[in-house]
């Protein structure tokens, strides 16, 4: 992932993640398309996002099962 991938990724984590996400196959696929979809519309390509991120699908559910919405950073 570029750097610049990388700091979309943190960001859309942060600003459009769901606090009520799930871990099922079908809320984490939706998701993984959104990402993709959100990054395209300005400008980053799947290549920037996939460079040094083995699966973007490993790294929302990770977000998943770690966020704690009550907690700040």
């Amino acid at each position: 992932m570029s750097t610049r991938g990388i700091n979309f990724l943190g960001k859309w984590i942060v600003n459009k993640f769901p606090e009520t996400a799930t871990a099922d196959v079908v809320s984490v696929d939706e998701l993984t398309r959104k990402l993709i979809a959100d990054a395209k519309a300005v400008g980053i390509s799947r290549t920037e996002t996939d460079e040094e991120v083995p699966s973007l699908y490993r790294v929302l559910v990770d977000a998943i099962v770690h966020l704690d919405p009550g907690l700040p950073e």
